[in-house]
């Protein structure tokens, strides 16, 4: 009798020293999962030294990271990071992520249009589950030595350089098109019927320019090539594209067009069975510091939405940084919202019609 009360006291201590234990052992890490290049060593370690924090890093995509937080319910990770476009539409269907607690943010590390754009397009009944990390554009790669007129998407289409122009026949010549031509794709994106409307003018005006296009790219290096030996004189492309392509030709150069870079945003969302929410918070403020923010733009080769974290990369990555975005063309980025169901299917039908006209 009394061995087995002593045995039931045991494993009485033994159960409650076992629950003790694990909040504790979840404060000294952080599970993270995201996308190579934006947990360097470096970064890791540092984080690791100044906060007693272990970090464990699993690299992905976004269609790995919704994938994993599905099976599980929103559990096995303390901090993510699918794009913005990625956050509103799971959430909705799967529930896998959690409200962020912004008075755990130090709002002032971020600029402040890429932060008010993240939170209005991951607000979901009236709470906020993504704030912005890691962003980079696609609009203009422009040899401005023969081609300096060109300053938006519809000027590849002006004749006055045909048939030295390119073009990747993908959903962003449309939205880019769209807003050249002076609409708002993005505003539509509630009724089909507006929308299909815009896509039927946006189809009309690329049908006509066939005759400019040199070359719709399918990947970067044709692209690259392309624009190197001179046989592309300005094409729509991506930023980090044309300050490759400027490190070997100061003429060519990455341009964001005067109706705005179209914007894509790899955010920070907590799982929604995360358990470790304070280092989570601990990680995005540390890695949004200017300085920090700057290795991680050196390992990834995109900027992030930490203000002022440009001045700390290389001198030439810096000044191609602040050619191509001066900070009135920051604040016209066109943030790439969650696409409504039905939509990329709309897209392609219009696409499919561009390839087969004449």
């Amino acid at each position: 009798m009394q061995k087995g009360l002593l045995s039931a006291v045991a494993a009485t201590a033994l159960l409650a020293s076992t629950f003790a234990a694990s909040p504790a052992a979840a404060e000294g890490k952080l599970r993270l999962l995201t996308w190579s290049g934006y947990a360097p060593d470096e970064v890791v370690a540092k984080f690791e030294e100044e906060t007693g924090i272990d970090v464990e890093v699993t690299f992905s995509n976004n269609e790995e990271m919704i994938s994993k937080l599905r099976a599980t319910r929103g559990a096995g990770f303390d901090l993510a990071q699918p794009s913005q476009d990625r956050i509103e539409g799971p959430q909705v269907e799967f529930g896998i992520y959690k409200p962020i607690d912004l008075s755990q943010i130090d709002t002032s590390l971020f600029i402040p249009s890429m932060l008010d754009a993240t939170q209005q397009n991951t607000t979901v009944e009236g709470e906020v589950y993504g704030v912005p990390h890691v962003w980079g554009t696609s609009g203009l790669v422009v040899d401005r030595s023969v081609a300096g007129d060109v300053a938006d998407y519809a000027d590849l289409c002006n004749g006055s350089h045909a048939g030295e122009v390119s073009m990747r026949l993908k959903r962003p010549v449309l939205i880019g098109f769209a807003f050249s031509m002076g609409m708002d794709p993005f505003a539509a994106y509630g009724d089909t019927d507006a929308y299909g409307e815009i896509l039927d003018q946006v189809a009309e005006a690329l049908t006509a320019c066939k005759d400019d296009v040199k070359v719709y790219w399918e990947g970067g290096d044709q692209l690259i090539s392309a624009i190197s030996t001179g046989e592309v004189k300005a094409a729509m492309a991506w930023d980090t594209g044309g300050w490759k392509l400027n490190n070997e030709n100061p003429d060519i150069t990455f341009v964001a067009p005067a109706s705005g870079a179209l914007g894509w945003v790899d955010a920070f969302v907590l799982p929604a069975r995360g358990e470790n929410d304070e280092a989570a918070y601990k990680w995005i403020n540390f890695v949004m510091q200017p300085e920090i923010a700057g290795m991680i733009t050196s390992a990834a080769g995109n900027f992030t939405a930490s203000a002022g974290g440009d001045e700390f990369v290389s001198d030439t990555l810096k000044a191609q940084f602040k050619d191509s975005f001066p900070p009135e063309a920051i604040d016209n980025i066109k943030w790439y919202p969650p696409v409504p169901a039905g939509l990329e299917d709309l897209e392609g039908r219009v696409l499919d019609r561009i390839r087969a006209s004449n």
